[in-house]
């Protein structure tokens, strides 16, 4: 059944060693029930041996692993320590402790499909990336990721030759951000119009939706993007989203992949269950992924950019290179609501009319300074931009990034929130 054995976990790791060694991506396709039985002890450490060469590799070759099948107990630790986790829909499942064992201790009875299935850990959990109708689909998935990845740590990422104009202008872009800020719109559009041929490879799609990350190519060069989405609850960062954007950020810093930051936020997510999951903790995370990043980071502020949400999001403030912003843009400490409900409030209670008083207030506070002119007056944003030009501005700035060399104090490692 696939179950590992001593000289099996010898084989993977003498394969795993040679990869490291001559600089090339690691594929693992899995469907194993565990550690062998029969071997004990022999079998276990043959997991740890594994598990080790993992840790080594992360951030020194691209790792992958497919699920094709069932994966059990030790065996979903090492997809777990690797770069990106594929799933097959309806074969493919992940566990520590199958149902069996559950029912028996916890007296829980659930399926294999609802307990690890494909889609329970590419929209609950995220340890998967993502979700295949079948193994072919699987294959072509991972043969597509690879083609923006670069072999090692000391190579760029492949660059391809294309046919679509750098200098392409797209002019319904200046309609998409809609003027009310309260209404939504969904960022892909902006993304996929930016890249070559409109195609965007997003990663982790059905995780955490209110962030999208995922993989491009500006004038033949891979990007990797990292997008607030105003469809899914306004663009805020909560818990899972923090998560899934830090993740992105580092391996797209490991592997020398130039970031482009599409931003719209409200700010971090409210709320006692936010605070008590350990929002501050996590938020951290993201903070810490852009702050040590040292690849080209370009930032495009399309709407909201509010309180410590817009720091986060690769500003100047933490060695953000190039920051855009179309006219739409917002950048404040809050909206002009909140923030007019906070200062005024005493004004606005002793006006003769206080609604026609408040709605002065706050289109006074948006006309000051909810506009992205005060930033752009402080060095805070180095161009408002035509919406249109996006590709065009963007390209230009990665071609002047291109000879960029950025390091980190010397350290063991860093301490990141985990």
């Amino acid at each position: 059944g696939g179950s590992l054995s001593q000289a099996h976990a010898e084989k993977i790791c003498k394969v795993m060693q040679m990869a490291m060694w001559w600089g090339g991506p690691m594929i693992g396709k899995n469907d194993s029930g565990g550690a062998r039985i029969q071997e004990g002890i022999m079998s276990l450490s043959g997991y740890g041996d594994i598990f080790l060469l993992n840790v080594m590799a992360s951030g020194v070759i691209p790792q992958i692993n497919a699920i094709m099948g069932p994966s059990a107990g030790g065996a979903v630790y090492s997809p777990a320590l690797t770069d990106w986790i594929f799933m097959v829909k309806k074969t493919s499942y992940m566990f520590i402790t199958g149902p069996e064992v559950i029912k028996a201790v916890t007296r829980e009875e659930v399926t294999k499909e609802a307990l690890g299935g494909a889609i329970a850990h590419n929209t609950m959990s995220g340890v998967a990336h993502f979700a295949s109708p079948d193994d072919e689909t699987c294959l072509d998935q991972i043969r597509e990721l690879l083609g923006f990845l670069p072999q090692n740590n000391m190579e760029d990422p492949p660059r391809l030759e294309t046919n679509d104009d750098p200098m392409r202008r797209d002019e319904s872009l200046r309609k998409i951000v809609p003027s009310n800020p309260n209404v939504p719109y969904d960022i892909r559009d902006i993304v996929q119009s930016n890249m070559d041929d409109c195609h965007f490879f997003e990663v982790h799609e059905h995780w955490a939706k209110n962030i999208v990350v995922g993989f491009g190519r500006l004038d033949g060069m891979p990007v990797g993007v990292i997008a607030n989405q105003p469809k899914f609850m306004a663009g805020v960062l909560d818990i899972n989203a923090s998560i899934k954007g830090a993740r992105f950020v580092r391996f797209c810093d490991a592997f020398n992949i130039p970031l482009i930051i599409y931003e719209d936020v409200p700010g971090f997510m409210p709320g006692t269950h936010q605070e008590h999951g350990g929002i501050i903790k996590h938020g951290a995370k993201l903070i810490y992924a852009f702050c040590e990043a040292t690849v080209p980071r370009i930032t495009i502020i399309t709407r909201k950019a509010y309180g410590g949400a817009y720091i986060v999001m690769s500003s100047k403030h933490i060695r953000g290179d190039i920051n855009m912003a179309y006219p739409t843009a917002e950048i404040a400490v809050m909206g002009a609501e909140g923030a007019v409900n906070i200062i005024s409030r005493n004004q606005i209670k002793n006006a003769e009319d206080p609604e026609a008083e408040r709605k002065r207030l706050i289109d006074d506070y948006r006309e000051k300074f909810s506009n992205p002119f005060r930033a752009a007056e402080l060095g805070y944003i180095d161009e408002v931009i035509d919406p249109a030009d996006t590709r065009l501005k963007i390209i230009q700035s990665l071609k002047m990034l291109k000879t960029k060399r950025d390091t980190n104090p010397p350290k063991k490692h860093g301490n990141i929130p985990l």
